[in-house]
């Protein structure tokens, strides 16, 4: 049935729709595929080597598309300027999902790499065009980060096309501290202002912008040393930096902290996600103080419980909301959350004494919590709103 702002179906009512569910899709078939090419067991070469794929695409794809849904659909709330819908929206979601076929199956470059490279500043155009309509200048560190992540991604695509390992790392890692920049943006309006909300609280934690700013300030940093390849190379003067702003996220965590966000599954699965992002900056001072194990296990901590967690948390709740039904997720999102959760520890810590079983149990944790999602959701984000609003 198609949307009342649109002669589409309701699937492209907004960004957050088709992005949502594809990207989701994408992680339920990404990781598995990636675990199995990584033992030997898929013939199949994608553009630039399986190890190139992974690490491109589940920060310029899955976490990529879900970042773009969100501030696809929130641009409306944060301005009161309609966002895209209908035929807008679905060429944006084709063009992602166009690029992630081309990359899989080994398309040519001359075409991979400008299909790939056009979807984040399109994105940031629809969103920059919203809040300069309105001058809602508090907004525009968005359009920054979106333009450093195309950067990041020109970086990566650029040694691909050369075969240069050392630019596509810089790219996909600098690329992950970024949307970690954003999860701080983000996460620092939303989770107190839903837990709030969800705990029918009189009023949320007052913010310290002083805290928030410095925050951000320390993410772009971060980005900008992976990109130069500083921060990938293991030196005792950066543990300080990724320290204290590891205390700064846990510093915020503990003040948006009730003892009651335990009962509510949408909220201490945002709560938790957020724990590990400090955790993850916290590992990254020990590696760099030579007392932490590895750059993978650290980057791990980030990628899985701080990026992919804090999006299964975001996505179910959003999903809910812009749909216009009651924040009461499915029983089975609670076992989602914990299992995205579980994929950590099984990814970052027994795969050391027992890779194989490790790597296969926490991909089989990933692809079942996405699967839960995709399974008690996509209804969800192909119907109509039940009230008959558009959105």
């Amino acid at each position: 049935m198609p949307n009342s702002r649109t002669h589409l179906p309701a699937l492209f009512a907004l960004g957050f729709r088709p992005l949502f569910l594809a990207g989701s899709l994408f992680a339920v078939l990404a990781v598995p595929l990636w675990i199995a090419a990584y033992f030997g067991h898929i013939d199949l070469t994608p553009a630039g080597g399986w190890l190139a794929w992974h690490r491109h695409e589940m920060v310029f794809g899955f976490g990529v598309a879900i970042v773009a849904g969100f501030l696809l659909t929130a641009i409306q709330a944060w301005t009161g300027v309609p966002a895209l819908t209908g035929m807008p929206v679905l060429l944006l979601a084709a063009l992602w999902l166009l690029a992630r076929v081309l990359w899989l199956f080994g398309a040519p470059l001359w075409l991979l790499i400008p299909l790939d490279v056009a979807f984040l500043p399109l994105v940031a155009v629809a969103i920059g065009r919203s809040l300069w309509k309105v001058k809602q200048v508090r907004n525009y560190p968005i359009i920054l980060m979106l333009g450093l992540l195309t950067f990041c991604n020109l970086l990566a695509l650029i040694g691909l096309e050369r075969n240069e390992f050392a630019l596509q790392r810089h790219g996909a890692v600098a690329a992950l501290w970024l949307i970690a920049g954003l999860m701080g943006l983000i996460g620092g309006r939303v989770i107190p202002f839903f837990t709030q909300r969800g705990l029918g609280l009189q009023e949320p934690v007052e913010a310290w912008p002083r805290l928030d700013n410095l925050l951000m300030a320390g993410s772009i940093f971060i980005a900008l040393l992976m990109l130069s390849g500083i921060g990938l190379r293991p030196s005792l003067w950066q543990a300080p930096l990724y320290l204290l702003l590891g205390l700064g996220h846990i510093v915020r965590l503990l003040r948006w902290h009730h003892p009651k966000i335990w009962t509510v599954p949408l909220l201490w699965s945002l709560h938790l996600s957020y724990a590990w992002l400090a955790l993850a900056l916290i590992a990254m001072a020990l590696w760099h103080g030579g007392w932490f194990g590895g750059f993978s296990q650290a980057t791990h901590l980030l990628a899985i419980g701080g990026m992919a967690g804090m999006i299964l948390a975001m996505i179910s709740r959003v999903s809910l909301g812009h749909t216009g039904r009651p924040l009461q997720p499915a029983r089975a999102m609670s076992l989602a959350f914990i299992l995205i959760n579980l994929a950590v520890p099984l990814r970052v810590w027994l795969t050391i004494a027992l890779p194989q079983t490790g790597f296969w149990l926490a991909s089989l944790c990933w692809a079942a919590a996405f699967g839960l999602f995709v399974w008690y959701y996509a209804p969800i984000l192909l119907a109509p709103r039940p009230d008959g609003r558009p959105g």
